[in-house]
C-alpha cells in the first residue's frame, strides 16, 4: 500500500551521530540456519533497550536455511520477522499461522508463553530477511499472546523523489505504521535511497536508535558511509532531533530501527527473557509442565 507522497517535515536541526559500528558475529540457529548475529548479549541489550536481538540472515544455498527453525518457545517479549525474500511457513501452539512472502511482516507477542516452528516453504532460492526481538515491560510479560501477518501489499509506505520508506512500526511524515506500541513506542522503517538521496527522520531524544545497512552505504549525520552488514548505534545526544540518511553513488537500503527504553532488569535465559531469576526458573518449570498455551 503506497500512500500519497507529503511534503517532507521541517529540516532536522540536530541529527545524531554515530557512536560506533557492530560487524554482527556469524552463527547458526534454529536447526542449523545460517545467520548473522547484529544484536546479542548483555551489553548490547542493555545499551539498545528495549530492543534484544537483532538477526540477519540470507542465503542462495538452501542448506544455509531449508532446516528452518522447528518447535520451540518464548516468553516475555516480542518478535518481528521481516521477510525480504522467500517463504516460511508460521505455526504455533495458539493455533495461529501464517506464511511470509516477499516484503511481509509477521508481528507476534509471546507474552506468557507460546511455542511455535518457522519453516522454509522452498527448497531453492533465496531466503532474506531478518528477525527483532523487542521485549516486553515488566507488567505485559505474562499477557495473552498475540499475532499479526501483514502482506507485503498491506504495508504502509512514505514516498518522496529518490525515495521509499516501508513503516513497519512507528511513523514517518505523517504515514502511521501497521504496528504501534505505547510502552516501547518502536519506530521501524525499512528505508530504500536512490544514489543521492537523503532521507530525515525525526526522533525523541530518549529513543535508543540503531541503523542496519544491508544494501549500498549510507552515510549517518553526514559522516562517513556505513557499509552494508554493518550497524551504527546512534548517539544519544539531548539535543538531537532525529536522523539523516544518505546515499552515495549507488542505491541504499537500511534497516531505522529505534525505542523508548523500558529501564528495567533483563533476565534471559534463551527463548525466555523476564525481570528475575526466580520468574526465569519459573518460565521454565511452566515449559517442561507444558503450561504453554
Amino acid at each position: 500500500m503506497t500512500d500519497t507522497p507529503l511534503a517532507p517535515a521541517t529540516a532536522l536541526q540536530h541529527p545524531r551521530g554515530i557512536e560506533r559500528v557492530v560487524v554482527g558475529e556469524r552463527t547458526s540457529d534454529g536447526a542449523g540456519v545460517k545467520l548473522t548475529r547484529v544484536i546479542s548479549g548483555p551489553a548490547l541489550q542493555r545499551r539498545l533497550d528495549p530492543f534484544l536481538m537483532l538477526d540477519a540472515f540470507g542465503s542462495d544455498e538452501a542448506a544455509d536455511y531449508i532446516a528452518g527453525f522447528p518447535d520451540h518457545p518464548h516468553r516475555g517479549f516480542e518478535t518481528v520477522t521481516y521477510m525480504i525474500a522467500g517463504r516460511m511457513r508460521h505455526r504455533d501452539s495458539a493455533g495461529h499461522e501464517g506464511l511470509l512472502t516477499n516484503g511481509s511482516v509477521q508481528w507476534m507477542t509471546a507474552g506468557r508463553g507460546l511455542v511455535h516452528s518457522e519453516l522454509p516453504e522452498q527448497e531453492e532460492g533465496r531466503m532474506e530477511g531478518f528477525q527483532l526481538w523487542l521485549n516486553l515491560p515488566a507488567s505485559d510479560k505474562l499477557c495473552e499472546p498475540w499475532y499479526r501477518d501483514i502482506a507485503t501489499e498491506e504495508m504502509p509506505e512514505w514516498t518522496a523523489p529518490g525515495v521509499r520508506v516501508r513503516v513497519v512500526a512507528g511513523a514517518t511524515h505523517g504515514v502511521q505504521g501497521a504496528v504501534q506500541r505505547e510502552r516501547t513506542a518502536p519506530v521501524y522503517l525499512d528505508v530504500h535511497l536512490e544514489p543521492g538521496a537523503t532521507f530525515e527522520q525525526p526522533l525523541p531524544a530518549g529513543h535508543n536508535a540503531l541503523v542496519y545497512v544491508y544494501r549500498g552505504g549510507v552515510a549517518i549525520g553526514g559522516e562517513a558511509a556505513t557499509e552494508a552488514g554493518r550497524m551504527a548505534i546512534l548517539r544519544n545526544d539531548p539535543q538531537a532531533d532525529g536522523v539523516r540518511l544518505q546515499a552515495g553513488e549507488a542505491p541504499a537500503r537500511a534497516l531505522l530501527i529505534a525505542g523508548a527504553p523500558l529501564n528495567e532488569p533483563i533476565a534471559q535465559y534463551g527463548p525466555f527473557v523476564m525481570n528475575t531469576r526466580e520468574e526465569l526458573f519459573q518460565a521454565v518449570e511452566d515449559f517442561n509442565a507444558g503450561r504453554f498455551r
